[in-house]
């Protein structure tokens, strides 16, 4: 049976991070490293996400991304589809004509129609499709910042303000320290 992996739930969180960022593109490494995930496997995310017009890059000293498109038109089944691609949750192998009594020719009883099993499979991707397509990243962006205290937010852009003032520091003095070494 295929299922979501790592990716669909460290893409969504990252996302929901810029549901509050909309004015500053945000590093995909500054979002991992605020969550605590693999920077490296974070940044293969990103680009399914910007092929897929969730989110939008920008390049330079101050680079990052941002939401392509307000949150509440980004859904759940919208994030899954470009990281994952849309992948059947269950692969059904047709072992319904495999039975050792059809001697390697099932009968066409056996295989008319859609396997039982397979048909019970079906409908549960169809509601949760459903589910993923009705709930937008405003959602749980709302719902989370019930959650949280007011403070929290405030925090958080200062940490990623930090990051890019560090960033910009240090520039600042690989910039100098190479014009010293070439006036010399």
């Amino acid at each position: 049976m295929a299922h979501f992996g790592n990716s669909v739930e460290y893409g969504l969180h990252c996302l929901l991070w810029l549901v509050g960022l909309d004015a500053e593109p945000t590093s995909s490494r500054d979002l991992a490293e605020l969550q605590g995930i693999s920077p490296s496997f974070l940044a293969k995310i990103f680009p399914k996400l910007e092929k897929a017009g969730i989110v939008v890059a920008s390049e330079g000293v101050r680079g990052g991304y941002r939401l392509a498109r307000p949150a509440s038109e980004i859904s759940f089944l919208d994030v899954v589809d470009a990281i994952e691609g849309k992948k059947p949750i269950f692969d059904c192998q047709n072992i319904r004509g495999r039975c050792a009594v059809f001697d390697d020719k099932p009968p066409k009883w056996a295989m008319d129609g859609t396997c039982a099993i397979h048909a019970v499979m079906l409908r549960a991707e169809r509601s949760m499709r459903e589910e993923l397509a009705s709930t937008s990243l405003a959602d749980v962006a709302e719902t989370f910042g019930r959650k949280a205290p007011a403070s929290f937010g405030v925090d958080v852009a200062d940490w990623l303000s930090g990051r890019m003032q560090a960033r910009s520091e240090a520039r600042t003095e690989a910039t100098t320290k190479k014009r010293r070494g070439s006036d010399g």
